[in-house]
């Protein structure tokens, strides 16, 4: 029977969304961290109104929790711990930031010499990996605060992306055209990738070390402990960001064209494009149990998206049509003990957005 993907839109982002991340399974569920550039040049700062405010949602619902106040500029990088109590982000304001992810307490500010891109926790979260305009890799020991930052040093251009990778032994790091990876023990390159074009993204995942790479219309898979190429494929458009499913059934990604697509990682055939958002999609995720992806847009808005359309899950519940009715079945999306404002505000988001008619939402 033919199913209609049903997103869940999470507002609250007033300027385009650069950076998601999810956390672990908890036995809270997971969560999902999200970031915002702010004001553009031709935007007045009015009260900091329009600084980016890092949002924490719940991961399979996209609730609104709580938002991280306190970085004075654009804020390009967020990530969660695997058990979501810290949250760390990457700042225009020449700043890092270690958040309590529970409380929403700011624990320490990270004074950096240039923009900041990227944050990564290392699995225990005593470690903090950071990256930037300055190029440099820095390295922060969380329990001493105090203490000046490991560097590691030989980009050539801004660092857009550094994740811990091989139990927090190795680094990978991606600059404007190469994708490095680093020995944490000795602080040398082990070895690089160059690219004839901008590097996009980078995703890595750590079962079966993957390393997932865009650039231009290319999504690309390599070894992350050796950088040998594994396979890649090719997009109709220009892609900002892809995610490869845990267990690597799926591949999702998103770009220039508004669009979100979905392979199959074995095969690379497409099974499913459309138009996910009003602008470009700068960045996609993967959930960890991988029932559903997240995009972020520069539309201003996040998006769930469920991996199976029609299970039943978090706020989707399969309605079936009525026999000879000759209606498509169409998840329900229901909002459990949700304010009626923001069930009205989701409902017509989602109408406008992708539907020639309202959801049905169940109050």
């Amino acid at each position: 029977m033919a199913m209609r993907q049903t997103p869940l839109t999470c507002s609250g982002h007033t300027r385009p969304v650069v950076d998601l991340a999810f956390s672990g399974i908890t036995p809270y569920g997971y969560f999902l961290i999200s970031a915002c550039k702010g004001a553009g040049q031709h935007l007045p700062r009015l009260s900091g109104q329009h600084y980016g405010k890092p949002m924490l949602r719940q991961g399979d619902t996209g609730d609104w929790i709580g938002t991280f106040l306190g970085h004075k500029g654009a804020v390009w990088g967020a990530t969660l711990n695997k058990d979501a109590t810290k949250a760390a982000t990457a700042a225009a304001d020449f700043t890092a930031k270690v958040w309590d992810a529970v409380s929403g307490d700011e624990l320490m500010t990270l004074a950096h010499k240039h923009i900041v891109k990227t944050v990564d926790f290392t699995q225990d979260s005593n470690y903090l990996l950071t990256g930037g305009q300055d190029k440099l890799l820095r390295i922060y020991d969380l329990n001493k605060p105090e203490a000046e930052p490991k560097e590691i040093s030989g980009h050539t251009s801004g660092i857009k992306k550094a994740l811990w990778c091989s139990e927090d032994k190795q680094i990978l790091s991606a600059d404007d055209k190469t994708v490095r990876l680093w020995d944490h023990a000795t602080m040398t390159e082990v070895k690089s990738l160059n690219f004839n074009m901008s590097v996009s993204s980078m995703e890595y995942i750590p079962e079966g070390e993957i390393l997932v790479i865009t650039y231009g219309r290319s999504i690309a898979f390599h070894s992350a402990v050796s950088l040998d190429p594994i396979k890649s494929f090719e997009a109709p458009a220009t892609i900002n960001s892809a995610s490869l499913h845990p267990e690597k059934e799926f591949l999702v990604a998103g770009g220039e064209d508004f669009k979100l697509y979905k392979y199959d990682y074995n095969s690379g055939e497409e099974l499913e494009s459309y138009k996910g958002h009003f602008g470009p999609i700068h960045c996609v995720r993967f959930s960890p149990d991988g029932e559903l992806y997240a995009s972020g847009s520069e539309d201003g808005t996040l998006r769930l998206w469920q991996t199976v359309v029609g299970k039943t899950y978090g706020l989707w519940k399969c309605v079936l049509p009525e026999e000879d009715s000759g209606e498509l079945a169409k998840p329900k999306i229901g909002f459990p003990e949700t304010a009626e404002e923001e069930i009205e505000e989701i409902a017509s988001e989602n109408s406008d957005c992708i539907y020639p008619s309202a959801p049905d939402v169940k109050a």
